[in-house]
């Protein structure tokens, strides 16, 4: 047989998908960036070098230079290592290492690096995505170096051979695969059309075949990429020209599809095959297999019953790990030489929510301060599923009765931000319960929980019990005694809450405040530096301040009301006329004609003291030798009177001494000396005009002295009625409070010369001069008017204006 040998060259078109119709990229990388949906863009190539530059990172976030390193910039990139890498000098944001777009995304159309940049002060995260250009780096590569073909010679013209076809590790353009064949009498190649979904490629038979002339026919196919610059890739096809069986067992379709949930347990039938052969006998006999050209994990996924055709599950099937299975299966009979047919099952893995949500808090921002504003980051969240659909969305919610709520900010990120104002004194510390659930049903959730702590502020000063404290110390007290102690109390923690005092300082008269007191700047307690003077000072009134030691301070004043009490340290004083007597004596005619009861004298007597202190009485020392005196001494008003007519028996000169003694414990004494001189009443005019002339001055001088002390004495008093009567009103309008000392009864005692009368106010104070029983006090007041009566029965008062008296 004469052979006609003529080139025939064949090219096809072997496209992958619509997408990948686009112009090859160039290998000079486009750098491009975009803002969108909170996130920024750029583009780089695969296998750019180190230091590539991809784009100007911090220019597009927003963000200064100066501003990086103090607030930590940081680039992470979740599984992706450190492929990426910015410059904190000029913030750029360029190539680190190697850039495999195969090895990091596989066949997937769409290839990205997410970065999420986080800055501090204040915490901010940015998304940024780089999406990595495919450039055409990897060649078509056949399954094997040599495919052998066995063909019966009597195969009828256009016959079809399959043929395994060449992959492309690119995509686009880059992985759109042109096969050509090398010139043959025999065989085309057979260009699929594009609507078929699986794209075989195949040999047909254009030449009958003749054993005995071509036993083998070599043949070269070629695949070329649309790359540029092209890259290609061969196979050597070895034809091997089979004598006998003419019929190859034929599928019922050349495409199974079929749908297998995952995690389907072992053993579960996924499709049985069913093939037939026309010959008979053993050229009609049927083995079913896998293609040679399976990939491994089909492998390990599935088996093939090679009688029957069925084909189970062998292996744990993860539609996160594959979310489809093509498996080739040839069907081969046993004649000599054997025929196959060939099958594809396309097996698509359905998804179930086999995924629980996975949570992380990505930045915390702890401890929170209590005056942090509305709305202030806490902590970055991210939650993510490996399911799909509905199994892999996933929403987060807050365990309730917190003061935060999540907000959204990008795709599966959250912020757990600030919702209502904080108070560290009412709690200090918030358990937060954050649960990811996906929508599955039923659905998976997880939950995760983080401690906020409430930093303190410096928003409470110091307060004290009650604005106002009233004490009583009793005069000549030792210097440096102890005689109450404040204490404030704040509600703050830490330094905001060490309080210190402080005297708020005055002027008392001519000296400081701080002459007279001090207080403990730790323990608060208040020391009277020196002796006090009833008579000096009744009341000193002063502040004591509190401050804390916060930034800024706050701090607060209470008000002590010390009131001096009387000890009884002052013995009466005599006044005496300045002429007419010595020393300490008071010189006075008497008329022998002056009947009984006649007041021939009066002791005037004073007492520096105040109340019981200051309350004077009378007495008649008894003269000498036990004789009877025709003189008495009224027991309060001082006046020396007669008992009984005076006679020619009584001696001319009478020397009376006179006792003065206060009421005090223990009682001091004074005594005054009378000298009476009695005259006959024929000398009584000249003497009555002598003394008359003596006696008028001296008792205008006495007159004159009492006008004004009476003056005196009734405006103090006066003053001092009103500013205890203010006092004692604001202290009924103050709510009660019970003291260490209990509550005491003041009782206010108004004394005249025509009687005496008194009030007394029920009030509730603590006294804390010393220990001991509550006692009450008398309130005395006496405008002590002279009087020349006897009053011997009547209740004599002090010039003093107001006095306090321990009963």
């Amino acid at each position: 047989m004469r052979t006609k040998h003529c080139g025939l060259e064949m090219e096809f078109s072997w496209a992958i998908g619509q997408e990948y119709r686009r112009l090859l990229l160039s290998l000079l990388f486009l750098s491009t960036w975009k803002a969108g949906s909170g996130q920024v863009r750029y583009s780089v190539p695969e296998e750019a070098k180190h230091g590539t530059f991809v784009g100007r990172i911090a220019q597009d976030l927003g963000l200064e230079l100066a501003e990086l390193v103090p607030r930590l910039f940081r680039v992470a990139s979740k599984g992706r290592g450190d492929l990426l890498e910015v410059n904190l000098q000029n913030g750029i944001l360029f190539v680190n290492s190697r850039i495999d777009r195969e090895e990091l995304c596989g066949r997937s159309a769409e290839c990205s690096i997410h970065l999420e940049v986080i800055v501090d002060r204040p915490l901010q995260v940015f998304h940024v995505e780089v999406e990595v250009k495919d450039v055409n780096d990897n060649p078509p590569v056949f399954p094997g170096t040599q495919k052998n073909l066995f063909m019966a010679e009597s195969r009828p013209l256009d016959s079809r051979f399959p043929l395994e076809g060449a992959s492309d590790a690119d995509i686009g353009a880059n992985a759109l695969l042109t096969y050509t064949l090398s010139p043959s009498e025999y065989f085309s190649l057979e260009k699929p059309s594009y609507e078929e979904r699986v794209k075989r490629l195949g040999l047909v038979l254009r030449k009958p075949l003749d054993r005995e002339e071509a036993p083998e026919i070599f043949l070269v196919l070629t695949a070329s990429d649309g790359g540029k610059p092209e890259l290609t890739g061969t196979v050597q096809l070895l034809v091997k020209v089979l004598d006998a069986n003419d019929n190859a067992p034929v599928f019922d379709r050349t495409l199974y599809e079929v749908k297998l949930q995952e995690n389907v347990p072992n053993g579960t039938l996924v499709i049985k095959l069913n093939a037939s052969d026309l010959d008979e006998g053993l050229n009609g006999n049927i083995t079913y297999s896998f293609s040679t050209d399976v990939l491994p994990n089909v492998k390990s996924k599935f088996y093939i019953d090679p009688i029957t055709g069925e084909i189970m599950v062998k292996g744990y099937i993860d539609f996160e790990e594959s979310k489809s299975y093509e498996i080739l299966v040839e069907g081969i009979d046993k004649g000599q030489p054997p025929l196959s047919g060939h099958c594809t099952v396309m097996v698509e893995v359905g998804d179930t929510n086999d995924n629980v949500p996975v949570m992380e808090f990505k930045s915390l921002s702890l401890p929170i301060r209590e005056d942090a504003p509305l709305g202030t980051v806490i902590a970055l969240i991210s939650v993510s599923d490996l399911d799909s659909g509905a199994n892999g969305q996933v929403t987060c919610t807050l365990s309730p009765s917190v003061p935060f709520r999540l907000v959204s900010t990008f795709k599966n990120y959250y912020s757990l931000v600030l919702d209502s104002t904080l108070d560290r004194e009412s709690v200090a510390n918030y358990k937060v319960g954050v649960t990811a659930r996906d929508g599955g049903s039923p659905s998976l959730s997880a939950t995760a929980s983080v401690s906020v702590e409430v930093a303190d502020v410096n928003d409470n000063a110091p307060a004290f019990v009650q604005p106002e404290y009233t004490v009583f110390v009793k005069e000549n007290n030792p210097p440096g005694c102890h005689i109450f102690t404040v204490s404030a109390r704040d509600a703050d923690a830490q330094e905001n809450a060490l309080v210190s005092y402080s005297l708020v300082e005055r002027r008392v008269g001519e000296r400081a405040l701080s002459s007279y007191v001090s207080v403990h700047a730790e323990s608060g307690k208040v020391y009277a530096l020196q002796p006090l003077d009833h008579e000096e000072l009744e009341l000193l009134q002063f502040q004591v301040s509190a401050r804390d030691a916060g930034v800024p301070p706050l701090g607060s004043n209470v008000t002590l009301q010390v009131f001096v009490l009387d000890e009884n340290d002052n013995a009466p004083a005599l006044l005496l006329p300045g002429p007419g007597g010595g020393a300490g004596a008071l010189s006075q005619r008497v008329a022998r004609s002056v009947g009984a009861g006649h007041v021939v004298a009066k002791v005037r007597a004073v007492d520096a003291d105040s109340g019981y202190n200051a309350w004077l009485s009378y007495e008649l020392q008894p003269a000498a030798g036990g004789a009877r005196s025709p003189f008495r001494v009224g027991l309060y008003t001082g006046e020396i009177s007669t008992t009984r007519a005076l006679d020619e028996a009584d001696a001319p000169r009478q020397r009376l001494l006179v006792l003065v003694k206060d009421h005090g414990e223990p009682a001091l004494t004074a005594t005054a000396t009378v000298l009476l001189s009695l005259e006959d009443s024929g000398q009584a005019p000249k003497a009555s005009s002598r003394a008359s002339t003596g006696a008028a001055g001296a008792e205008a001088a006495l007159v004159d002295v009492n006008v004004y002390l009476i003056i005196a004495i009734c405006a103090v008093s006066s003053l001092l009625v009103l500013t205890l009567l203010l006092y004692a009103a604001l202290r009924c309008s103050a709510p009660p409070s019970e003291g260490a000392c209990g509550p005491g009864k003041p009782t206010l005692v108004c004394s005249s010369a025509v009687g005496s009368w008194s009030y007394s106010q029920q009030r509730r104070q603590r006294v804390c001069s010393g220990e001991g029983p509550p006692k009450a006090d008398l309130m005395a007041f006496s405008p002590s008017v002279p009087d020349s009566g006897d009053r011997e029965d009547q209740q004599p008062a002090t010039e003093d204006s107001l006095s306090k008296v321990s009963l």
